[in-house]
């Protein structure tokens, strides 16, 4: 029987666990990882699967999703061991600009700030260990959409810092449209410019 072409769908889980039409590339996980590179930026054109693949390295790598690799059984990743070990290991802070469409720097700034008060939410388990002192829960409880952009600047690095000091590894930071809040800013002002 033929599988389903689902378009659109972002979700690795979903389309592995439906049996979508799923072209594998997980051996972009293999060939990423051991490259070892501190930055990998991908560009592609539209459509090409970016935010698929970003989503398939969040199910991969996150400690999220330790022990709970069956998703990745019958693709190519899973036929090395030393993958199969590393699946669901390493802390990853997953984020996405795709929903920023603001028509002002202070809208989208404010927008900004949610998503980084959102990562700080999903932490929140973690913030109350012995591995923190007394100071750092505050700092999470400050992190909001109202926090000022000076301390926001610095938010996603001592997060970073938070999820190293717990796990005792270094963190994945996976961000996935990152200039879509520049693309509407700059669009929303060539427009009034016409006008």
């Amino acid at each position: 029987m033929a599988r389903t072409v689902a378009i659109g769908r972002q979700n690795f889980e979903t389309m592995i666990t439906r049996d979508n039409f799923y072209v594998d590339k997980t051996n972009f996980i293999k060939e990423w990882w051991e490259n070892d590179d501190d930055v990998t930026l991908i560009t592609r054109p539209r459509r090409f699967g970016k935010t698929l693949t970003i989503n398939m390295m969040e199910r991969f790598f996150s400690v999220k999703y330790a022990e709970a690799g069956e998703v990745f059984e019958k693709l190519n990743i899973w036929k090395e061991e030393k993958f199969r070990k590393l699946q669901g290991t390493i802390p990853v802070i997953s984020l996405t600009f795709a929903g920023i469409k603001c028509d002002t720097y202070e809208e989208t700034l404010i927008q900004i700030k949610q998503v980084i008060a959102d990562l700080y939410s999903e932490q929140e388990l973690i913030i109350n260990s012995s591995v923190f002192s007394k100071r750092e829960p505050e700092y999470f409880d400050c992190v909001s959409e109202t926090t000022s952009t000076a301390h926001i600047s610095i938010s996603l690095r001592k997060l970073c810092k938070f999820l190293q000091d717990y796990y005792k590894k270094k963190v994945i930071i996976l961000l996935d449209e990152f200039d879509t809040p520049l693309h509407v800013e700059t669009i929303v002002g060539l427009q009034r410019q016409d006008m």
